[in-house]
């Protein structure tokens, strides 16, 4: 059983941005599509810990703000020739709010 939490109005992410979203366990990046899909993944891109928040959002992926790696917002994996993968995390929309599940923050903070 999953233990959703309220973090914002769908509306408060523009369209094609994120939200950093400061957790007890940590930041998550939370990011909204074009066509009003949401994703949460670590903030922290894995080759230099650029902030994915600050990243450009296309399709189903983000682009890091340091040095433009392409990160799927689906899967957390580097897409192209780089390698490596960012944790992602269970996240939906219900009644206009985005919701992130508690429980996998929860081991988040003890992985």
């Amino acid at each position: 059983m999953s233990d959703w939490i309220d973090i914002t109005a769908l509306d408060a992410i523009p369209q094609r941005g994120a939200r950093l979203v400061k957790t007890a366990h940590g930041c998550v990046a939370v990011f909204r599509t074009g066509a009003d899909e949401v994703y949460a993944l670590d903030n922290a891109c894995p080759h230099k810990n650029g902030p994915l928040a600050e990243g450009i959002v296309h399709g189903a992926a983000v682009t890091c703000p340091l040095h433009n790696w392409v990160i799927s917002l689906e899967t957390g994996e580097v897409q192209g020739n780089d390698e490596g993968q960012v944790a992602t995390y269970p996240a939906k929309v219900e009644d206009g709010r985005v919701l992130l599940d508690a429980s996998f923050l929860t081991r988040r903070a003890v992985a």
